[in-house]
């Protein structure tokens, strides 16, 4: 049981943060590159989908109080990693702040956890990015067969002019009235797309960090840009029209409709806890701390200026949505879309679309960037196959981890229907959380000693609250998913017991220290 809770030594970590040469990852990325890494995460799907509907279902107009009381629940699992990521500057996240602190079992469970979150959630984010990107082109008249644009079974209808998804533009043909029975329809064999997409990130990733950190850059500024026009063109509707826009905002907090969580203040706490994950994305920034020039001083700016900057924009977009219109009207797929056509401009659409697509992009480059990186760590402490922590000579990439993890992600992308993938995926980010929070609160107790470039207030009052709050988040979902988890992590264990307890670096150590103590012993 000892071996099982052997940890891995600080200074052994840090020897390895600081190797250099062609086997070694590229020291590229600056603050400015890890605040995008952040914000490319963070700005998905969430902000175009999310706030339309947790308004119109729980908080109203309030769900400004929402989006804050969901940045500072993340907050604190912010802090904690910002001080991790700043003192122990690798590779591998929340997997190596757990083999530091909280011993190899846990360091595997946290690892084999994190494929959830960045290998299905990039297949998940492919998958619906590869809707946007048909219904994109059709926009310039360039037709791409649903059957190779969906998942098998994935049903597409065929609406004014347009092939669309039917799961996005359901609600929509509801309000219009329309039968979707009575559209043309064809249903999905192999989402060619959502391949190509994970094929073309896969490749970046593969070509260089700051390469891919340029390519999320320019995404990351194209769908900020699509947001700031939206806030720009709305706040000046709504100024022009104040009479409206306080009708729309009266009641600001809607009286409660004698359930749980149907308005009032239940309301904005469980509207919380839905658009508590349009933040999740912000751990990824930890993933390429071996790759900062500064780690130390960049890291903590990266976690927590993504943060702040998301924040900002998230509140911003939601004030003036339920600003446009009455929140009652937002519970569609496409919220934003809607609310800029009240502006009177004509290309709204246009515009939701583009910002979509580049959220979604820069989101699998990242999620696609901290697997790839989650599998070097785990192969360089020899718990996985050594060929996963291989680097290339020119690149300073881990390229073959990068391909291996791109190819089973395209697949999945493109044959598994992965609707339950995204409560799996949210799952998993909140056990790293838990994992990290515990990870410092223990550090402070045992390693007071070490050297903290960046401190996390209020220990250990600020991990016990990150820890509560991602277990309450976790406990909020539902049975099937904890079924899905403990499967998964079963899975993880076999192959745990069966090949990384044998392949161990640490163990390796630990074995030769147990003999060398033998031997002095024995006077040999």
């Amino acid at each position: 049981m000892a071996d099982l809770l052997a940890t891995k030594p600080i200074a052994t970590i840090m020897t390895e943060a600081g190797e250099e040469g062609a086997h070694s990852l590229k020291r590229a990325l600056g603050a400015t590159n890890l605040i995008s890494l952040g914000i490319g995460a963070i700005i998905g799907t969430g902000i175009f989908v999310l706030t339309g509907a947790a308004a119109a279902q729980y908080a109203g107009p309030a769900i400004v109080l929402s989006f804050i009381l969901a940045a500072i629940a993340c907050v604190f699992a912010g802090l904690c990693y910002a001080e991790f990521a700043a003192m122990i500057p690798v590779a591998g996240s929340a997997y190596t702040y757990g083999y530091a602190t909280l011993g190899e079992i846990f360091a595997w469970i946290i690892g084999w956890d994190l494929i959830l979150e960045y290998a299905f959630g990039a297949a998940t984010v492919a998958s619906g990015w590869s809707g946007y990107v048909v219904s994109f082109l059709q926009d310039f008249g360039i037709r791409i067969p649903p059957r190779l644009a969906g998942t098998p079974g994935t049903e597409w209808v065929l609406y004014n002019g347009k092939w669309e998804l039917l799961s996005r533009i359901g609600a929509t043909l509801q309000a219009a009235g329309v039968d979707p029975a009575t559209l043309p329809h064809q249903t999905g064999i192999f989402n060619l797309v959502a391949f190509i997409g994970i094929a073309i990130v896969t490749t970046i990733l593969v070509l260089g960090i700051k390469e891919s950190a340029n390519f999320n850059n320019f995404i990351v500024l194209v769908k900020v840009t699509v947001l700031l026009i939206f806030i720009g063109l709305g706040g000046y509707y709504l100024m022009k029209h104040m009479p409206e826009t306080k009708a729309n905002w009266t009641p600001f907090l809607p009286p409660n409709e004698g359930a749980f969580g149907k308005f009032g203040w239940s309301g904005v706490a469980r509207a919380a806890g839905v658009i508590f994950f349009a933040y999740i994305g912000f751990d990824a920034v930890s993933t390429a701390a071996q790759e900062a020039k500064n780690p130390q001083k960049d890291m903590p700016i990266g976690i927590l200026g993504s943060l702040v900057i998301c924040t900002i924009l998230y509140i911003l977009v939601a004030g003036v949505l339920t600003g446009l219109l009455k929140y009652t009207q937002l519970g569609v797929p496409d919220p934003i879309a809607i609310g800029i056509d009240k502006t009177g401009v004509g290309w709204g659409s246009f515009l939701v679309k583009l910002g979509a697509i580049a959220g979604l992009s820069s989101t699998m480059v990242v999620m696609l960037l901290g697997q790839s990186r989650i599998f070097y760590s785990m192969s360089h402490d020899g718990l996985l196959p050594r060929w996963a922590s291989a680097i290339h000579p020119r690149f300073r990439t881990p390229w073959v981890s990068s391909i291996f993890v791109g190819v089973f992600v395209a697949i999945f992308a493109a044959l598994i229907p992965i609707s339950v993938l995204g409560e799996l995926v949210s799952i998993g980010t909140l056990l790293a959380f838990v994992i990290v929070c515990s990870g410092i609160w223990v550090l402070r107790r045992t390693r007071p000693d070490l050297p903290r470039p960046f401190r996390t207030p209020a220990v250990p009052l600020v991990p016990i609250i990150g820890i509560a709050v991602s277990l309450l988040m976790m406990v909020s979902l539902p049975g099937d998913t904890w079924l899905r988890l403990i499967i998964w992590l079963v899975i993880g264990m076999v192959l745990y017991f069966f090949y990384g307890r044998q392949h161990s670096r640490v163990q390796a150590m630990a074995r030769e220290e147990r003999a060398l103590a033998t031997s002095d012993l024995r006077g040999d």
